[in-house]
């Protein structure tokens, strides 16, 4: 590897940045700290990247053991100084000492390697030191659930994934086990977006973060939950059918994106559907939350409790629908034509969306047929949701919803009908 003049001070010039980006960090921590009282600070820190980056130039001379050689004593003499400042301060933490190898390599890798990677290796860890406190508060406050569900997320997505066969396992090749699991963590991870937004959020920015929330996990239960609390404070009747009406405008955005993201042919066909059913909700939503007016609103801020998505029986039944939505669809398609799979997905969509979207984003059929059922799912979700706010939240809340649902309704098939 010959390098210029140039590029050499480029690099090194980089290595010391780095030393000193890291440096900065540990400095500003222990700035109470008297000099002389620690084993590493800002410069220090500037002197282990660009000796780290002077290692590196040498070992293009001397060979890549004289950089090895070169570490193993630099870890030496500063493991050395941080055990001695760990005796004096009583301190266990070996952080620093972490920082300060890793500061070395990063120098090393700026003159050996790739300069981006060194970069943003050094700026990650920078970040990771910086946010010390905040890390270890939302530590202390991870359940064994959270903690539970993201092991499960990985060995979903690391372990199982790798081990299905990507291809299809029934005769008529509707089922792809591989896709349909891959389907199932997607649909996960977005749940687990709305579950840490209303974990994080909710009772803090009140209705519209809960509802938007709760429509990435689950409309259908936002629906739920809002129509009860409508009975139970009749006063917050506006806000709350306001909730619900951005949870099915959330609900319908991200049917258009997940269809789109599977299937980008998609993503023009439903934009303006979609688009236009989700302003008619967010619109209408808005005039019933203006229209609460200073009554009880502070007081009624829903509190919406969202199962954690990433549980494995909740897995395992998506991706049992999704798999049947797929075989069904495709025995229904070879018996009785597209007439059958849009009745499919009438069917599925009383329930919920994710498995019709998912299903006929990645099934080989016609992309008008693909549109048509997904909005038909859709349309019949929201019905079927205007029909549990009715019964569950009573009256007051059952005419608003039905109302508002109907007029979204009416306003996508107007926008699928002038351009289609």
């Amino acid at each position: 590897m010959q390098m210029s003049n140039l590029d050499l001070f480029w690099r090194l010039g980089v290595a010391l940045a780095i030393g000193l980006m890291v440096g900065i960090e540990r400095g500003w921590r222990a700035r109470d700290v008297e000099d002389n009282g620690r084993a590493a600070g800002f410069r220090t820190f500037g002197l282990a990247g660009l000796m780290g980056g002077i290692c590196g130039v040498l070992g293009l001379q001397l060979g890549a053991s004289f950089v090895g050689f070169a570490f193993v004593a630099f870890s030496a003499v500063f493991g050395a100084f941080s055990w001695l400042e760990a005796r004096a301060t009583g301190s266990l933490s070996a952080t620093t000492l972490i920082a300060g190898l890793l500061t070395f390599l990063l120098g090393v890798l700026a003159t050996l390697g790739d300069l981006t990677v060194a970069i943003a290796a050094a700026v990650s860890m920078t970040v990771l030191l910086a946010l010390r406190t905040q890390l270890h508060s939302w530590l202390a406050r991870l359940t064994w659930e959270e903690f539970r569900a993201g092991l499960i997320l990985m060995v979903m997505s690391f372990l199982l994934l790798p081990l299905l066969p990507d291809r299809p396992i029934d005769p008529w090749g509707a089922v792809n086990l591989h896709d349909v699991w891959l389907m199932a963590i997607m649909m996960a991870l977005i749940s687990a977006t709305g579950y840490v937004a209303v974990r994080l959020f909710g009772g803090l920015l009140g209705i519209v973060v809960t509802a938007a929330a709760g429509g990435l996990a689950s409309s259908t239960v936002t629906t739920l939950t809002f129509a009860r609390l409508g009975r139970a404070q009749p006063g917050a009747v506006n806000l709350l059918v306001g909730g619900i009406l951005i949870s099915g405008a959330v609900m319908a955005l991200r049917v258009w994106a997940i269809a789109s993201a599977l299937n980008p042919r998609l993503f023009g066909p439903l934009a303006v559907t979609l688009g236009c059913a989700a302003v008619a909700m967010g619109a209408m939503a808005v005039a019933f939350i203006l229209g609460q007016g200073r009554g009880p609103t502070d007081q009624a801020r829903p509190s919406l409790t969202v199962a954690n998505p990433l549980e494995v029986a909740t897995s395992i039944k998506l991706a049992a629908l999704l798999s049947a939505v797929m075989l069904a669809a495709e025995l229904v398609q070879r018996v009785w034509g597209n007439a059958g799979v849009l009745a499919v997905a009438a069917a599925s969509g009383v329930a919920e969306v994710d498995a019709v979207t998912l299903s006929m984003s990645r099934m080989n059929i016609p992309v008008t047929l693909a549109v048509q059922a997904i909005l038909l799912a859709v349309a019949v979700n929201t019905a079927s949701k205007a029909a549990i706010a009715a019964w569950v939240g009573g009256s007051a809340v059952g005419w608003r919803t039905v109302l508002a649902s109907l007029t979204a309704i009416a306003v996508a098939t107007v926008a699928y009908l002038w351009f289609n």
